[in-house]
């Protein structure tokens, strides 16, 4: 088995970057395509969201209530050895849907969205495609009006008062079952302009993309984009990623999330490549479960060949607390990125987004206008 990067490791490479801020990473317009709006949930919003409907801060996992803020935020440690890729629940799971629990009203779905649009635009994340676990909330009784009217309300704000284009996309817990994310498709279609495509995630562990197979096909007829969650370290992930490059929704999908490891097998690369298919990356989500040399040499490997990429935070909260800048900044100290590479990230999300037309031209002009300000302070630079 091979080892994770040790834990204080992890810690001097988050110490560097908050000690260090990058400022082209900080300046340049920034899209974001993989982010759980359920994992921005951070300590001090869940704290202050458990008081106001006068809940426990429990976890069943360690067996304890938390009674303070910093009880709290320690328990959000969840770096932990590749073992727990099984049919166990691991930590984060544990952390990332007991964290839900404080979330009951509309108003505390608002409130997690808003929280999250704030902070993106803050660093100058200019458009974000958000994914929605609703199964995760209904099975707690909690109403698809309080979750969606909440979320849709965050949206609409966010263009309004923040000038940040969203979207969301409606993704699906692979561990339960394709009847019940059928059933909440047709619970979300109401709320369809909320939503650009479906997506697939939660425990993977023998749960092929192709289960949900008959689901992704009506979502494409629907008119939905289509992608899935291929872990890294996971049992099978290789023929996962090639499901959803190949097959999923009759054809393939448009992009996946995930899916690093198919940099260990070529032809997967190739047909990433050929397809046209986006991927998704979150390098600080992976620092849990590969070595370091791996986690950045297959970074390496799907830039080189050509595979359009984005950068993004994934859960943020429940990931040592890294954001979308700060996995960015990873790969400047570790993984070799130039500032150049920066640029063609954003432009590869460009491509990958599915916003429209118009805000795309809109965000592509940003983006350029960005660059070529900062080919003026430092000539050659971004070559």
């Amino acid at each position: 088995m091979t080892r994770p990067i040790p834990y204080g490791t992890i810690q001097a490479w988050q110490s560097h970057i908050r000690s260090n801020p990058d400022p082209f990473i900080l300046s340049i317009p920034k899209i974001e395509l993989h982010v759980h709006i359920e994992g921005t949930l951070t300590p001090s919003l869940r704290f202050t969201l458990a008081a106001r409907n006068n809940l426990p801060l429990t976890s069943i996992r360690l067996n304890k209530t938390f009674h303070t803020l910093s009880e709290l935020e320690s328990a959000y440690n969840l770096l932990e050895p590749i073992s727990v890729k099984g049919a166990g629940v691991s930590a984060f799971f544990d952390a990332y849907y007991g964290g839900m629990d404080c979330l009951r009203m509309e108003r505390d779905f608002y409130d997690l969205a808003w929280a999250y649009f704030e902070r993106a635009r803050g660093m100058n994340v200019v458009y974000c495609e958000v994914f929605v676990d609703l199964q995760a909330h209904t099975r707690r009784g909690v109403s698809v009006e309080a979750v969606l009217g909440g979320l849709g309300r965050a949206r609409r704000d966010a263009w309004e008062k923040l000038s940040l284009k969203t979207n969301y996309i409606l993704s699906f817990l692979r561990d339960l079952s394709p009847g019940s994310a059928t059933e909440h498709y047709e619970l979300a279609l109401p709320y369809r302009e909320m939503f650009v495509g479906i997506g697939l995630d939660s425990n993977e562990y023998d749960r092929p993309p192709l289960l949900f197979k008959e689901l992704y096909k009506r979502a494409r007829a629907d008119g939905f984009k289509l992608t899935a969650h291929c872990d890294v370290r996971q049992k099978d992930t290789h023929e996962h990623i090639r499901q959803v490059v190949e097959e999923l929704g009759g054809t393939g999908a448009e992009r996946v999330d995930h899916g690093l490891d198919a940099a260990e097998r070529s032809e997967l690369v190739e047909k990433i490549r050929e397809r046209g298919v986006g991927m998704t990356l979150c390098p600080w989500a992976y620092v849990r479960h590969h070595t370091e040399a791996n986690l950045f040499s297959h970074m390496r490997t799907l830039m080189d060949a050509g595979v359009k990429i984005c950068i993004s935070s994934d859960s943020p909260a429940y990931v040592e607390s890294n954001w979308v800048t700060d996995n960015l900044s990873l790969l400047k100290l570790r993984g070799g990125f130039t500032d150049a590479d920066v640029v063609r990230v954003q432009r590869d999300a460009l491509d990958m987004c599915w916003a429209d037309e118009e805000t795309k031209g809109r965000l592509r002009k940003e983006i350029e206008e960005s660059v070529e300000n900062w080919e003026q302070k430092e000539p050659g630079k971004l070559e």
